[in-house]
């Protein structure tokens, strides 16, 4: 990871200063930084870490960067990981220029080292995420989806991601298609048990979460504890809940009467019990690709991921 580091860093360098400087400022506010861990660890599975896991493990890095970037311009949103985000500092132009910029700087690092395998199992994830953004905003606007679009939204939204950086991981040490769709279908599984996790923190009532934040309910996101709950309910709490999400999501008593309302119905330990299903189904997948301290160590991150507590 810090060798990593250094060459993300330079992956982002640039002649106009700036450029330079918003991404020394984007490198210093990294997150966990949990993705280019996928890629290297997969990659360890099924072969030796090299130049090629290094430049994967930055790919994933700069697109996603990209997409977080211009999620904030999209969202209007001022903070990033508790920082101030890019559009908040320099304004939106700039932001999306900025994202843009990763964006290029991403596919050119692919290009230059003919590393199309990695730029084409990048790309597609990069494509379903805007797909799966698309969908959630045009579902939000009725309040009315079903398990299945849920699925289909965060399998886009977020699977796609962390399944890519499984697939590129392997695909960067061996061209065993099998061994690359085993990883792909283990990060489609872990990103989707990952999602469910984020949807619970929204309610809290995890000794492990702290006090419910009511943050979807106040985007109008449909999440898996609230499409349960409204799948049980009668028509008129239903109807209920929908125009309190859709009309006084910005009232704290009204969120908490959501809030209340799903953990009531049994929202939580639903989602609670489907979030462990997805993470034995990824765990079987793992199992089915060679044994060693990699291995071990993706199994741990994926257990991880469920078991945050933020």
């Amino acid at each position: 990871m810090e060798v990593f580091e250094e060459k993300f860093k330079d992956a982002m360098k640039s002649s106009v200063p700036l450029l330079d400087k918003i991404t020394t400022y984007i490198v210093k506010r990294k997150g966990k930084q949990i993705r280019p861990m996928f890629v290297f660890l997969s990659a360890q599975i099924s072969g030796e870490i090299n130049d090629s896991t290094h430049r994967a493990a930055a790919l994933i890095e700069l697109l996603h960067t990209a997409t977080l970037v211009h999620d904030d311009v999209v969202d209007d949103s001022n903070e990033r990981r508790g920082f101030f985000s890019v559009n908040a500092l320099w304004k939106n132009k700039i932001a999306v220029l900025i994202g843009d910029f990763l964006l290029s700087k991403g596919l050119l690092l692919s290009l230059d080292n003919n590393d199309f395998h990695l730029l084409k199992i990048v790309s597609t994830a990069v494509r379903e995420m805007s797909e799966g953004e698309l969908l959630q905003i045009e579902k939000a606007r009725r309040l009315d989806i079903s398990e299945e679009i849920y699925f289909d939204i965060i399998t886009k939204k977020t699977a796609t991601l962390i399944a890519a950086c499984c697939a590129a991981g392997t695909a960067s040490v061996t061209n065993d298609e099998k061994a690359i769709n085993l990883a792909r279908d283990f990060g489609t599984l872990t990103g989707i048990a990952f999602q469910i996790k984020d949807d619970l923190f929204d309610f809290g009532t995890d000794d492990n979460i702290g006090k419910p934040t009511g943050i979807d309910i106040k985007e109008k996101k449909m999440t898996l504890p609230l499409i349960y709950a409204l799948n049980n309910s009668t028509w008129l709490e239903k109807r209920k809940i929908i125009n309190i999400v859709k009309n006084h999501n910005e009232e704290s008593e009204e969120v908490k009467k959501v809030i209340d309302f799903v953990i009531a119905k049994g929202g939580i330990s639903y989602a609670n019990k489907i979030m462990h299903q997805y993470k034995d189904q990824a765990l079987a997948v793992l199992k089915q690709l060679p044994e060693n301290d990699a291995r071990n160590s993706l199994e741990r991150l994926l257990i991880y991921a469920i078991e945050r507590k933020k």
